[in-house]
């Protein structure tokens, strides 16, 4: 160690040599620890700010309202679709009127309303799966071993 210390020159030389290379190798690859660091720094500015917009408990009439529409399109799909087979029974020439009528419908539309309707029911379905709750395993004693006890039981029976 000591024919080190004198060939660079002492400690204080070795850190500074360190401390280069750490310099030079910043330049071509980023730093890692200050890399996560910033995005931590940043995740937290951004969970506080979401925070600030629900800080207040009540909403206001706007808000019920708002929540009441978006609660509707699931209903109006689901009872639109009864009551088009209602239609379709109580006047059925009328019911195929209209229905040749969608058929000039062109085929983009089509593709168009298939991709909203997917995308709005796709992005609840995909909500509920990541706000679901994890299941519950009942806990068993750590010392327990499932297969050695089915081993058991086995050889006496």
């Amino acid at each position: 160690m000591g024919l080190i210390d004198r060939v660079i020159g002492g400690s204080a030389a070795a850190t500074a040599l360190g401390n280069a290379a750490v310099g030079v190798a910043e330049v071509f690859t980023a730093n890692a620890t200050k890399q996560m660091e910033a995005s931590q720094a940043a995740y937290i500015a951004a969970l506080d700010e979401h925070g600030t917009e629900f800080q207040y408990l009540r909403p206001g009439r706007f808000d019920r309202f708002v929540n009441g529409l978006n609660r509707m399109p699931r209903p109006m799909l689901a009872l639109g679709t009864l009551s088009l087979f209602i239609y379709a029974m109580a006047d059925p020439v009328g019911f195929a009127e209209r229905m040749v009528g969608l058929a000039y419908v062109p085929e983009p539309l089509w593709w168009l309303l298939g991709a909203i309707v997917s995308f709005y029911f796709g992005a609840r379905e995909a909500y509920y799966f990541r706000n679901r709750a994890a299941p519950v395993s009942p806990l068993l004693p750590q010392d327990e071993n499932l297969a050695l006890r089915e081993w058991r039981g086995a050889g006496s029976s």
